[in-house]
């Protein structure tokens, strides 16, 4: 119960004592406003299966480019971008659905990776243990500027691109005669998604991005309704689901990203508990409200 008994060494110490902590806060903050923003997109258009896929696409590419010598984030962002184009061949260009082909190109990566790892001599096992399920207490100066821009571009392309996204989710077909082209929005929705998938790898690893795309998002649609509060609700929990994570992971010796993303699944089964308990405690006065409107129409 230190938490409670000494805030100040358990909340506070790690980040002003140890420069590691202090990278690792601000990656974890960087990652959440890069996934927040486009998981609401995500969770608002039932694209969590398509999150997953990209989260797993990522992993061939970073596997041979760590093999060959080459930047692995260029690999993920190389075999990212092969995943949308793919997904997007096989959606207009066979009768398809994109389910289909997102489950196809999902299998058909995994298992790529699956071979480029195994094809190697075996001494990186630890490196891409580390792609998996992410190294946040190793990222230095140069991946915080590369999280940044990406966060950077998530953020922009979100706002620019809201009113598209938002008459896609909710009426595609007034979307297309509004002339907002939405297999283009659809396009630049992947692009983004791609993009913090790939800046965010090695912060959580590509198995546990998931977690930031959809949880905080998911959470804050069970709190708020309008989309803008979704997302500035979503990279709040996030945050505090990322700030939480990191102290457990300090405090006990835990596995950092993994950690984080149990966190973030906690805060909305948390969330779940609230609405719920708010929702019988009004019941009463609604049902009352009801009973007397009746009574006086009668």
């Amino acid at each position: 119960m230190q938490f409670l008994t000494d805030p100040i060494a358990w909340w506070i110490d790690p980040f002003t004592q140890s420069a590691f902590m202090r990278n690792a806060l601000w990656a974890a903050l960087l990652t959440v406003a890069t996934t927040s923003v486009v998981g609401t997109w995500v969770v608002l258009r039932g694209m969590t299966f398509l999150g997953d896929a990209f989260a797993h696409g990522v992993l061939p590419g970073i596997a041979a480019a760590y093999i060959v010598g080459f930047s692995t984030t260029l690999g993920a962002l190389a075999a990212a971008v092969a995943m949308a184009g793919g997904i997007y061949l096989i959606r207009n260009c066979s009768p398809l659905s994109e389910e289909t082909s997102i489950g196809v190109l999902f299998v058909g990566f995994l298992a790529l990776a699956v071979v480029v790892m195994s094809s190697g001599a075996g001494a990186y096992s630890g490196d891409l243990t580390r792609f998996l399920f992410g190294s946040i207490t190793g990222i230095d100066n140069g991946d915080l500027r590369r999280q940044a821009v990406a966060a950077a571009i998530s953020v922009v392309g979100i706002v620019v691109g809201h009113r598209a996204f938002f008459v896609m989710t909710f009426d595609e077909t007034q979307a297309r005669l509004a002339g907002m082209r939405p297999r283009l929005a659809h396009a630049a929705l992947l692009t983004l998604l791609a993009i913090s998938v790939v800046a965010s790898y090695e912060t959580v690893g590509s198995l546990l991005v998931l977690a930031f795309l959809v949880a905080p998002a998911a959470t804050a649609s069970l709190l708020v309704r309008r989309v803008p509060r979704i997302m500035v609700c979503a990279v709040g929990l996030g945050a505090i689901a990322a700030v939480i994570g990191l102290l457990v992971s300090y405090h006990h010796d835990t596995a950092a990203g993994a950690t984080m993303a149990l966190a973030t699944v906690v805060l909305l089964f948390f969330a779940m508990l609230l609405t719920n308990v708010l929702r019988a405690v009004r019941r009463p006065d609604r049902e009352a409200a009801a009973a007397a409107e009746q009574h006086a129409s009668a």
